[in-house]
């Protein structure tokens, strides 16, 4: 799971705690957080235009993305898909 996040950004901040707990309930699964303020590259070239968003990828693939701030049970509704 990326997190594209943003110091300045407080439902960056709040979303955090949810996505590593996902990624810590889940074997193999880890949370890499990137800061859109020291890298620019890397969201723009996902197509990164808010924040926070999340990008879940599988074998160096885009496997969902989600914007905004959301529960927990949101961003593993959404990513049901990929985190069986």
């Amino acid at each position: 799971i990326v997190d594209f996040w943003a110091p300045w950004c407080k439902p960056c901040t709040a979303i955090e705690p949810h996505l590593r707990g996902i990624a810590e309930d889940r074997a193999g699964m880890r949370l890499v957080r990137m800061n859109v303020d020291e890298n620019l590259a890397v969201p723009a070239r996902y197509g990164v235009l808010a924040l926070p968003t999340v990008i879940l990828f599988a074998d160096g693939e885009t496997r969902a993305t989600v914007v905004g701030a959301h529960s927990r049970d949101h961003y593993e509704r959404a990513l049901a898909l990929w985190l069986a």
